[in-house]
Formats: structure tokens, C-alpha cells, sequence
């Protein structure tokens, strides 16, 4: 092919020089003219005359035109890597002249130590590959445009594209991504959830299957980038078929949903029955079926068993074109569909109005009347300048004789070799990122909103939890967000990698606190407090990697005793309060695990654990709930330095739970090892006190003694405690806590002792939203008691009425409307029980109308004795 002027210079061999994948295309399409640099042909001459040989490759005969200069262009990339750059000018000379399909080469001049690396099996492998990653990443934003396209034809419902990123990692983020590209079409569309909306699977499916083509190309990509400039590499051809059977099983995905769109395109959204026809014949003659797909697939995993990895990659070239073309065809049929009457038949009409038809369709007659009646529709934003570019890109072709000649300079703009492609790939980009700034913002990481249901929910929840609280005598404290880092740091043990450092502002060193016992203790400490019960309802946070029921950013309601008071008692009474809180919370069944640090250690040293290593071997421990003992013994040997047998006599302890005073008799009968142990011993006497009292309480029945309890942070001292959820909802812990007698003590003042608890009161919340789910319980976000309607446009109206409401602690909204069916509308919507209705004939009377919703009555009162009326009505309801 002969290198013609004015086109984009692609220089290899110097300094710095690197191939892309989009370099690769241009040459190998002819788009760009390849040179060597001159330092490359220096380093040449000047090289050591070491033996020489021939290298004899040959083209396989399959290979289009595209994919030979492909992989010619990579061959000579890697040459000019080796000492072998003296054969490179041969090769630029076939790259500029013909490729000849099926030829055989020979190289002279190829370095003998290089022969046995030499293997145009790779050059081929990667050439291809950039070939593919080029036309990826650009079939990726098309596909997406053009099914923008047919959702708007269609009058697709837009609902499965309402995806928001989760925030604790469970969202897919490329299909949330495709999701806010179309919302970008879609901004403005009267089409797209219109009354007679569409949901099809192929629609539907739009989000996961382009967000996931996104995702493989970008994998490709990265792969890619990295062997273009890399010289021969055994292995390469396994690397690559990885992300490549990737490629092939998504884009099989997105021509799969793209050609069942076609279908319906034409079925349902083609209303002219000329450019129906004309279209149902072209498809079946021009447009690849499903079953081309089949075949393609077949043969690439056929060719992929066998490592034949040429035919291979071939395949999926072949797929590439394939699902490339139905797309264009899915464009066409888009665009006919929204333009059809209005564009394509008054670009084929002759000088004397007549539609000018070819011979597939000049029988059928267009019908006129119902083009010129045709309502003109109104597009989104983002679709409507891209169809607006489209035409604007065929206006300069005015003299169309024919429906194939429009369809085909169409084809044209959607083909990647085409003039116009660039330019349609830029403007779709343009489309998207020029509206930026009105996509729907995003949320961190971990982090949740509320709206107003789930608010009207945690209030609930808040209000419950802090009259339990107050029922026990506990005052109110609130610490600030963060803390000095000295502060928190060496109190959590493994966890402390977890808080979140603040950037140094001024000198000082500060963290966002990991959870509300720490600054607590601080404050005790500080202000020389020697008795104190609090509670406190605040965020905490964690950075820790975000999963369902795992967050960045979350509240805990925690409940502290500290000081000295008779043994065991603060102990029992913060478990007690657990049980309160999470009975009337009405989550349903759920279980306290409960153990002692002491009776841990002194198991600890019974089974031969070192002291010092009591503490890593407690976080071992503490992961039994999430892991199977035989994953913790391999921690506790491999990376703990336990010796197998210690590990198997820990395995014997940490597997007993059972009834509080069941266990705890097994545990205290004659012989039992722990009575050797004077911590273990200590334990066991405080935990017998303890389940006596919890059993006093009738609440012993929701305790389970369990030893392989061992929460991992470092300051519990003594009872330690976990409830968890025994229902559907999977969460995890919803609460814990434990004895800290020391923690106070390590802010250089006296040990004050202290117990506490801290409600994981996110989790909670989640398992309230779904048995609201599951119950199909509706939600009332406000109190509103009375809605004030004003028939009419009199502002001072309402404000009088609602006024005399609220000054008698009435909880009331206002409305100003003509139209009595919007009050009535909006008092129904919000679940509002009484409306207060006033128009001209009310005002003039000096009455108002009450109507109650619930008993579906309406009387009139008169206008001084509202408020009593109102009360009245109220309080009856409010009574038992």
C-alpha cells in the first residue's frame, strides 16, 4: 500500500518512541505512514558484526488484510528491540508496499542468537491484539450510543437504568457508570418512560452487559499496553487468551442483546410500511443472525482447547466485525424508526414529488397523510444532538437517488476505517462529558444517604434506644469527630490500621475516631471523673474495605458504667440493657455470646500459648464466626509460630458453648483444667455471679456461653460480650461490648474500672428495612397532623390559619391551590388525617370546612372555634 502524503507520521526505533494500540490500527489500516528512526538505522551500521542468519515466517492465509500489517508492524516493533535491527528496513518495505495474503518471507541479516527467540506467532498475537483493543474501547461508547438510540425509538421504560453506586462495594461500578451515560441521552426525553413504555430484557440487560464490555476492554488494554513494547516473551500467548475469552464472551453478550433490539425496531417502532419492508430486506441480506454468533464462539473455544492460538484470535477478529456490524445495523434501524418518515423519504423523492423506491419496495405505498400528522417527538438531550449530528453529517450528500444509497453512506459513518468515524466517536464523547456536571454526584465509599423513609425509621429507632438508655440513668456526653492520633493510637490492637488520619493542620497529629469507648475514657480521664453512666449516639469511622453491612462512616449508640460499684453489677446491667434494646427494637431472634478475657488467657496458658503472644492469638480466635477453625489453625501455626499441638488443644476449648450455667458447671466441676489456672478461676467465680443475677432478670435464656469469643481489641479486661442476628438478614454482630478496667488508667491518671456496650446500630437498620420489606409495611416520613388548603391564591389566608395551628402545638402544613383535587392529592400522598379546607364561599361564611380522611367525613366548623375542634378530634385519636 503506498504511503500517501498528509497522513500521520508513526515513528519507531527512537528514543523514547512507543506503539498504542491506536497506532497499530492507523497502519495497519493505511490511516497513518510508518517510519524508522535514523538513530535506529545508526545503531545498525554501527553494531557488532556478529554471525547472521535467515528468518522464514509465513502469513497465514485466513488473516484480513488489517491483521497481517498488524502483525508485520509488531514484528518489526520487536526486531528493532533485538539485536536483530538490521532486518527491520526489509521489513518497513513490505509495510509500505502490498501485503500479500498468504506470501511467504524471508529476513536476512537476523542475528544467530536471536533466531531461536524470533516467532511471528507473537509479533501476530499482539498486532492483533491492539487491533482489537483499539476497536474495543471505540465499539464501546458507539454501542452505547446507538442503544441510547433505540431506547428512545422503542419508548423503553428507563427504570433498570436507576442504579446508584451502593457505597459498600456491592454495586458493579462499570454498569452503574453505563447507567449515568444514558441517564445523559435520556435528560429531557419525553420517549423513555412514556405512558406506553417498553421493558425488554434487551434493554433491561443494557447496564450489566456494556458495563461489563467496558470493564474487559479496559483489561485488554492494560494487557496490551504493556506487550507492544516489549520484545519476544515466551508465554504471551497465555497471558493473552485469558482477557481475550473475556472479550469474546461479552462481546457475544452485546451482539446478543443488540440484534434481539433490532427485532424490535423493526417490529414495533417502524411505523411507515415502505422503510418496514425496505428495512426486513436488507437485514436478512446484510445484517449477521444469531446464529453467526454461535458458529464464531464455537470455533474460537474449539481453537482455544487446541492452543492454536492464531485461529484463535482470528475468531474473535471475526466476532469483533460481526457484532460491529449488528450494531451498525441496530443504528440504522434506531434511526429510521425516531427520522424515517420525515428524512429518508424526503431525501428520496425525484423533482416531481414522487418517491423514488427501489425495486425491493415499489409495490408498497407510503402513506402521507400519516407522515404529515406524525407528532414530532421529543428526544433527550443527549440523543437529539447526537441524530442532530448524524443528519447534519448527511446534508452535505443532498442528491440521494435511493433508500440503499442513504443506508449505506450511514454504514459508512459507523464503520471505524470510515472518514467519519472519528469524528462520531468525538461527539458521542462530547455528548457525555459536556454533561458532566448534571450527572447525579456520587457518594464516597462506605458512606449511605437517607431519605426520608428511612430517617422516619432510625428517628424511631434513636428515640427507642435513648429511652432505654435514660430508663437506666444515663446522662447524655458528645466528643468531638476526631481526636489527637496519640489518642487512639495502641488501644485496638490489629484494628488501629483502620483509623483514619487526618492531614496535619497546624502541627497537631489527628485521627477521626474508630469508635466512642476511647474517647470516652479520655474524657473520664481528663476531667478526673471517678463515677460516671453515659450514653452517646455519634458517628464513627473505619476505613475499612466497604461490604453489605460494612461501612465507612456509621453510627453506635453506645452505654457506659464507670466506676467502682459491687462486683458484677454494672456487668449484668449493660447486658440487661442489650437485651431491652434489641427486644424493643422487634428485630426479631437473635443471641448474646458472652465470655471473660481472664477465663480466655487462662485457657490461653493451659494450652502452652506464651504470654506475649495472648493477644495475637485472641485475634485469631476472634475470627472463628467468619472462618473455619482449620483456617485459624494454619494462622495460629504458620504466621503465629504455634506449635500444632498447642493449636489442636486451643481447637478442643474454643468449640464448647452452650447454656450459661450448664456450661460454666462443666467447666467448674472437680478436675477440670481451668481450676488450675488462679485467672481462669477468678473468671469463672464473676461469671457464675453474673448468669445467678442475668437469670433473676429472665433474660438468661438469650445468653449463650461461648469460649471462642474473643473480640480482638486490646483493652478488655474482663466479661466480654457479642449479640448477633439469627434471622434472614445476613449482618454479622449488631452489638457488643465488654469490662475495660484499664483503659482509663492509659491516660496517666488513677484506673478508673468501667463496662460498656456499643449497639451496631447500621446493621440493625438494615434488618428493620427489610422486614419493612418483607411485610410490605408502608412508611409515614411526617407527623403533619392537619393540611391548611387554601382554595386560591391568598397567601395571608393560610398563614393566619396554619399560624393559629402551630401556636396551639398543632403539627400543620399549608397549600395554596385553585384546584381542591391538588389538596386532596397531597394530604393523601403524606398520609395526612385531616385537611382544613377554606375558598371564597368559607371565607364570607366565617367557617372552614374539616374533612377527615380516615372516616372520609367533612363538616363545617365555624372559624373561631377551629382549634378546640381540631384538639378535640386529636386527643380522641390519640387515646388508647
Amino acid at each position: 500500500m503506498a504511503a500517501a502524503t498528509g497522513k500521520r507520521i508513526v515513528s519507531l526505533g527512537g528514543k523514547g518512541s512507543a506503539l498504542s494500540s491506536s497506532s497499530v490500527f492507523e497502519v495497519a489500516n493505511g490511516l497513518a505512514r510508518l517510519t524508522i528512526d535514523s538513530s535506529a538505522l545508526s545503531r545498525r551500521s554501527s553494531s557488532s558484526n556478529s554471525a547472521v542468519s535467515e528468518f522464514q515466517f509465513s502469513v497465514p492465509d485466513y488473516f484480513s488484510p488489517e491483521e497481517s500489517r498488524a502483525s508485520l508492524l509488531l514484528l518489526l516493533n520487536k526486531l528493532l528491540l533485538s539485536s536483530s535491527s538490521s532486518a527491520a528496513p526489509q521489513l518497513l518495505e513490505i509495510l509500505q508496499g502490498d501485503v500479500l495474503l498468504s506470501s511467504d518471507y524471508t529476513l536476512n541479516g537476523v542475528a544467530s542468537d536471536d533466531l531461536a527467540l524470533l516467532d511471528f506467532s507473537v509479533a501476530a498475537i499482539d498486532g492483533i491484539s491492539a487491533v482489537l483493543d483499539h476497536r474495543s474501547s471505540a465499539l464501546s461508547s458507539i454501542a452505547d450510543a446507538v442503544a441510547a438510540l433505540s431506547c428512545e425509538a422503542l419508548r423503553a421504560d428507563a427504570s433498570p437504568f436507576n442504579l446508584m453506586d451502593s457505597g459498600d462495594g456491592s454495586s458493579a461500578k462499570d454498569a452503574v457508570a453505563v447507567a449515568a451515560d444514558f441517564k445523559v441521552f435520556f435528560n429531557g426525553s419525553k420517549l423513555v418512560n412514556s405512558a406506553s413504555k417498553v421493558l425488554d430484557s434487551s434493554v433491561a440487560e443494557i447496564p450489566s452487559v456494556h458495563g461489563n464490555f467496558r470493564e474487559i476492554s479496559r483489561s485488554l488494554h492494560s494487557k496490551t499496553r504493556v506487550q507492544l513494547n516489549s520484545g519476544f516473551r515466551f508465554g504471551s500467548a497465555k497471558d493473552m487468551s485469558t482477557a481475550l475469552s473475556s472479550l469474546a464472551i461479552s462481546l457475544s453478550n452485546l451482539g446478543d442483546i443488540s440484534l434481539r433490539r433490532v427485532e424490535l425496531l423493526v417490529a414495533n417502532s417502524v411505523s411507515d410500511m415502505a422503510l418496514r419492508t425496505y428495512l426486513l430486506v436488507m437485514l436478512a441480506a446484510e445484517c449477521p443472525r444469531a446464529d453467526a454468533l454461535e458458529e464464531l464462539c464455537a470455533s474460537l473455544q474449539s481453537a482455544l482447547r487446541r492452543k492454536e492460538y492464531l485461529p484463535f484470535l482470528h475468531s474473535i477478529y471475526e466476532l469483533l466485525t460481526v457484532v460491529g456490524k449488528i450494531i451498525q445495523w441496530e443504528a440504522v434501524a434506531a434511526f429510521v424508526s425516531l427520522e424515517g418518515t420525515e428524512y429518508f423519504l424526503e431525501k428520496t423523492q425525484g423533482n416531481n414529488g414522487s418517491v423514488s423506491e427501489p425495486a425491493i419496495v415499489e409495490n408498497v405505498k407510503t402513506d402521507k397523510k400519516k407522515t404529515e400528522k406524525k407528532k414530532k417527538v421529543v428526544l433527550g438531550k443527549g440523543t437529539s444532538a447526537l441524530v442532530q449530528f448524524i443528519k447534519d453529517r448527511f446534508a452535505g450528500g443532498a442528491t440521494k437517488s435511493d433508500l440503499e444509497k442513504c443506508t449505506q453512506d450511514f454504514l459508512s459513518l459507523l464503520d471505524p476505517r470510515g472518514s467519519g468515524f472519528d469524528d462520531l466517536l468525538t461527539k458521542v464523547k462530547e455528548i457525555v462529558e459536556s454533561n458532566e456536571s448534571r450527572r447525579l454526584p456520587k457518594l464516597a465509599k462506605g458512606t449511605r444517604d437517607f431519605a426520608k423513609e428511612q430517617m422516619t425509621v432510625r428517628e424511631k429507632a434513636f428515640a427507642i434506644i435513648v429511652e432505654v438508655f435514660k430508663r437506666h440513668g444515663a446522662m447524655s456526653l458528645d466528643t468531638p469527630a476526631f481526636e489527637l492520633r496519640e489518642t487512639l493510637m495502641g488501644k485496638y490492637g490489629e484494628d488501629s490500621k483502620l483509623i483514619y488520619d487526618l492531614a496535619d493542620q497546624g502541627g497537631e497529629l489527628c485521627s477521626l475516631r474508630y469508635d466512642l469507648t476511647v474517647p470516652f475514657a479520655r474524657f473520664v480521664a481528663m476531667y478526673g471523673l471517678t463515677s460516671f453512666k453515659r450514653y452517646q449516639i455519634a458517628k464513627v469511622y473505619r476505613r475499612d474495605n466497604p461490604s453489605k453491612g460494612r461501612y465507612r462512616e456509621f453510627y453506635q449508640c453506645d452505654f457506659d458504667i464507670a466506676g467502682q460499684f459491687e462486683k458484677m453489677g454494672p456487668d449484668f446491667e449493660v447486658v440487661k440493657i442489650l437485651t431491652e434494646l434489641l427486644d424493643e427494637l422487634d428485630i426479631g431472634d437473635y443471641e448474646v455470646k458472652l465470655n471473660h478475657r481472664k477465663l480466655l488467657d487462662g485457657m490461653l496458658a493451659i494450652c502452652g500459648v506464651p504470654q506475649e503472644k495472648f493477644r495475637t492469638i485472641c485475634s485469631s480466635i476472634d475470627k472463628l464466626d467468619k472462618q473455619t477453625f482449620e483456617q485459624i489453625k494454619k494462622e495460629m501455626v504458620e504466621e503465629k509460630g504455634l506449635t500444632e499441638d498447642t493449636a489442636d488443644k486451643i481447637g478442643t476449648f474454643v468449640k464448647q458453648r452452650g447454656s450459661p450455667m450448664d456450661l460454666l458447671s462443666k467447666l467448674k466441676q472437680e478436675g477440670s483444667e481451668f481450676l488450675t489456672n488462679s485467672e481462669a478461676e477468678l473468671a469463672l467465680n464473676e461469671l457464675e455471679i453474673l448468669f445467678k443475677a442475668l437469670e433473676k432478670s429472665k433474660c438468661v435464656d438469650k445468653v449463650v456461653f461461648d469460649l471462642s469469643l474473643a473480640r480482638g481489641l486490646d483493652y478488655y479486661t474482663g466479661v466480654i460480650f457479642e449479640a448477633a442476628f439469627k434471622g434472614a438478614t445476613q449482618v454479622g454482630s449488631i452489638a457488643a461490648g465488654g469490662r475495660y478496667d484499664n483503659l482509663i488508667g492509659m491516660f496517666g491518671t488513677k484506673q478508673v474500672p468501667a463496662v460498656g456496650i456499643s449497639l451496631g446500630i447500621e446493621r440493625v437498620f438494615a434488618i428493620m428495612e427489610q422486614l419493612q420489606k418483607d411485610k410490605n409495611q408502608e412508611i409515614r416520613a411526617t407527623e403533619t397532623q392537619v393540611l391548611v388548603s387554601i382554595l386560591g391564591e391568598d397567601l395571608s389566608v393560610g398563614a393566619e390559619i396554619a399560624s393559629e395551628l402551630w401556636g396551639a402545638k398543632i403539627k400543620a402544613e399549608f397549600m395554596i391551590h385553585k384546584r381542591a383535587n391538588k389538596h386532596i392529592d397531597r394530604a393523601i400522598g403524606s398520609s395526612i388525617p385531616y385537611m382544613v379546607i377554606v375558598g371564597d364561599q368559607e371565607l364570607n361564611k366565617q367557617v372552614v370546612k374539616l374533612k377527615d380522611l380516615t372516616a372520609k367525613t367533612e363538616v363545617e366548623v365555624p372559624r373561631s372555634g377551629l382549634v378546640d375542634e381540631l384538639r378535640k378530634r386529636l386527643s380522641s385519636t390519640a387515646s388508647p
